[in-house]
């Protein structure tokens, strides 16, 4: 199913169609995101905002709605995509870097709301990860962010993929509340 995750009411109206279909809601992955760079100092409130509600806003309702859910069978785990820049800041992104750190200190309080059921709340923050937008960078801008990274080179989205799915596997099932950096080294 597909919906707007910046509409409430809709992301509501998603989980209660999944569990209606499926009969439950076992795993969920927010990793809705926007950027809208800008120095602070140029920054009108609507751009803070607008970052803050696609990027937190919208993961809040996901894990409360999830955790209202799985709680019921004593069973699940979310992960949320976070930033490295949720742990360092960013110039030029104080409003993407502030919903990404966010977005990590509420998995945390979420872990402790939802260990009581044997929910699970985790967060991956990636690092430089090659993707369309990082090929339209130059060589020049790609060796100055990989001369950066111990490991020298971007991550791919299998890196994520493979950091959520441990998450949300049995394999975890004792993990929760942690902050999984997913950067090559970038930021220990």
């Amino acid at each position: 199913i597909g919906f707007d995750v910046a509409d409430e009411e809709a992301f509501v109206e998603g989980i209660k169609t999944i569990v209606d279909s499926d009969g439950e809601l076992s795993y969920l992955v927010n990793n809705a995101g926007i950027t809208n760079d800008k120095l602070a100092i140029r920054m009108k409130k609507e751009d803070f905002t607008s970052v803050i509600d696609i990027n937190l806003t919208s993961a809040f309702v996901g894990c409360r709605e999830a955790l209202k859910v799985m709680s019921k069978k004593r069973f699940g785990s979310v992960v949320n995509i976070a930033s490295i820049v949720g742990e360092t800041g960013n110039a030029g992104q104080v409003n993407y870097s502030a919903s990404k750190g966010g977005l990590i200190a509420m998995s945390k309080s979420f872990a402790l709301e939802g260990s009581a059921r044997d929910v699970r709340f985790n967060t991956v923050t990636p690092g430089f990860i090659a993707t369309e937008m990082t090929d339209k960078l130059s060589a020049e801008i790609k060796e100055s962010y990989t001369s950066k990274i111990p490991l020298k080179r971007f991550g791919s989205p299998k890196d994520i993929a493979e950091a959520v799915a441990f998450l949300l596997s049995d394999s975890s099932s004792y993990i929760t509340g942690e902050v999984l950096k997913v950067n090559g080294g970038m930021y220990m």
